[in-house]
């Protein structure tokens, strides 16, 4: 981010969209597009010389599609964040594009003010799982059956008893403040306890520290 402004690129195989979304963004102060993109592999080409804070990915694309070009980019770059707009509210785009490390899924229907808000929330980190996304993961993690992954669950060992605390709480949707008050804390302590978790996890923001949470076993799907 330069002087506080959030630089974006646009990813989406139609121009219409990609000059709507550019215009939209572009009105909003502290905002600026700084390039598009017309597929998977030009997004991943155009994030290495624009250096972009946020990408906004479509997921249906040609060459290579924004569930592998997210994935792609998020492992190689640490502080690039993935906001993944789609007209397909399907439980399956919405597991793929957490998975492959995008910090938070829109539909293409969003108002400005709603692109503008989730554009300026993942930049800053501070993405959270809506209730109905966080039902469809919890639902599809039961629905595979899926043992947790070894790896994942040792590195859970390496927070405190707090943190895995904090952590579990990250991954049922609640906000800093409602940990705060279910923990009878400060706000500005689980702050600081969500900022050593993605830390210590090697993770890029609360979204990811949820799903981390579900593949490492440390919340467990249940009621599905």
């Amino acid at each position: 981010m330069t002087s506080g402004t959030i630089r974006v690129l646009i990813a989406d195989d139609q121009q219409m969209v990609r000059q709507g979304f550019t215009v939209l963004l572009n009105a909003q102060p502290g905002i600026e597009v700084v390039g598009q993109a017309v597929d998977g592999r030009d997004a991943i080409a155009k994030v290495g010389e624009l250096a972009p804070d946020v990408v906004l990915m479509d997921i249906r694309m040609p060459e290579i599609g924004g569930i592998e070009a997210t994935r792609r980019i998020t492992e190689t770059t640490s502080h690039i964040k993935v906001l993944v707009l789609t007209t397909f509210d399907l439980d399956e785009y919405v597991y793929d594009a957490l998975r492959s490390g995008a910090s938070r899924f829109l539909l293409k229907d969003a108002s400005a003010d709603q692109l503008a808000e989730a554009v300026r929330v993942v930049a800053a980190g501070d993405a959270l799982l809506a209730p109905g996304i966080t039902r469809r993961l919890i639902a599809e993690f039961s629905r595979l059956g899926s043992s947790p992954r070894a790896p994942l669950k040792q590195r859970v060992g390496e927070l405190t008893e707090r943190e895995t605390e904090v952590l579990a709480l990250i991954a049922q949707g609640l906000s800093n403040a409602e940990i705060a008050e279910r923990l009878v804390v400060a706000e500005q302590t689980v702050k600081t306890h969500v900022g050593r978790i993605l830390v210590k996890l090697g993770l890029r923001d609360r979204t990811q520290a949820a799903v981390f949470a579900y593949e490492s076993g440390l919340v467990r799907p249940s009621g599905y």
